[in-house]
């Protein structure tokens, strides 16, 4: 008798972080990176969580900071030959998925999400399988093959309204791998959603005692929520929304301080947006021993200067995302069709205005 996968009871080991570097090594790096774009035709694109250096580095040598959709849209449309990713893996597929005519390379394929791992196509595909009667609808942090094997893929910036949408023709949802944001986009929408039961390591542990402590110390503060963060914590929150949509929200909100319950690499792009503000980190399950990721990815750590760099002189197998064309033709579909419905969105919006 076969087991269900259970992603609530899964522990994954966390990757040794890169060795320190002192200042004349980060000098040399980010010199040799620079030369090294140059020389391949590169452009280097970096996710917010990445550590601050990394997103300078990319902002300063013409690429871009971004969520992961956005990274491979902008990988898209330059007339680059190469991708740098600094990110996670499926970050670098989603990339090979949009470009497959580039060569995409990342710091090091070690680099793992534990929502994607958390949700394994097999036993995915079984899940799907049971219930057939519903449309399959998975987040971006998944990897090409359950790309391929859903309906639509979605982001968190337009997931309410991709829900919204499916729900209002009377489509039943699976929705995919992460739970907390599934429970948000069902309790928003009051679509029958019907959650795989995954979590992000980094967003699972806020916890509310120790937000509510914090709030207490900074009464006039606002709180800001990633909905990859647990129910109870967004219901706390003055904003709740995707990475850039918490960037928006820190320009505009009127509170000083701001507490922020996502990865604490998104500080270096909203203390740009604001930088007249006061950012602190929403606490975590932290207090001690007992914190994992303690609000930074700890594979996204992985994208150190001397990991690009190397990433970008040797390529290879350590390096190079490949994505089997028959995969590829599956995943473009969903894929697709989300980008349609978020220019249409982004129309409307426009029409509104």
């Amino acid at each position: 008798m076969s087991v269900m996968f259970d992603p609530q009871a899964a522990i994954y080991p966390f990757p040794a972080k890169p060795a320190p570097l002192n200042a004349d090594q980060k000098q040399r790096y980010r010199e040799k990176i620079k030369r090294l774009l140059r020389e391949k035709n590169a452009v280097m694109v970096a996710h917010y969580y990445t550590d601050p250096e990394i997103q300078a580095l990319a902002e300063e040598t013409g690429g871009c900071v971004a969520d992961s959709l956005e990274m491979a849209r902008f990988g898209a449309n330059h007339p680059a030959a190469t991708l740098l990713v600094a990110g996670v893996r499926f970050m670098g597929e989603t990339a090979k998925i949009l470009s497959p005519e580039k060569t995409i390379l990342m710091p090091t394929l070690a680099a793992e999400c534990s929502l994607d791992l958390g949700c394994p196509v097999d036993q995915f595909s079984a899940f799907c399988d049971a219930h057939p009667d519903r449309t399959v609808v998975v987040y971006a942090n998944t990897s090409a093959a359950v790309k391929a094997r859903a309906d639509w893929v979605v982001t968190s910036s337009i997931a309410v309204e991709l829900i919204e949408h499916l729900d209002s023709l009377g489509q039943k949802i699976i929705w995919a791998p992460d739970r907390h944001l599934g429970n948000y986009v069902r309790k928003q929408t009051g679509a029958d959603v019907l959650c795989w039961q995954g979590a992000c390591i980094v967003h699972d542990e806020f916890k509310t005692q120790a937000l509510a402590r914090m709030k207490a110390l900074y009464p006039d503060a606002a709180v800001l929520v990633h909905p990859e963060s647990p129910q109870a914590v967004v219901d706390m929150a003055d904003a709740v929304g995707s990475t850039s949509q918490l960037i928006a929200a820190a320009k505009t909100l009127p509170n000083r301080h701001l507490i922020v319950a996502t990865d604490r690499g998104i500080f270096y792009k909203m203390q740009q947006a604001c930088p007249d503000k006061i950012l602190l980190e929403a606490p975590t399950a932290g207090e001690g021993a007992t914190c994992r990721s303690c609000a930074h990815c700890p594979w996204m750590a992985m994208n150190g200067l001397q990991a690009i760099a190397e990433g970008l002189e040797q390529g290879g197998a350590r390096h190079e995302i490949h994505v089997d064309s028959a995969l590829r033709a599956g995943a473009l579909v969903p894929l697709n069709r989300m980008l349609d419905f978020a220019a249409s969105l982004k129309m409307a919006v426009k029409g509104n205005a």
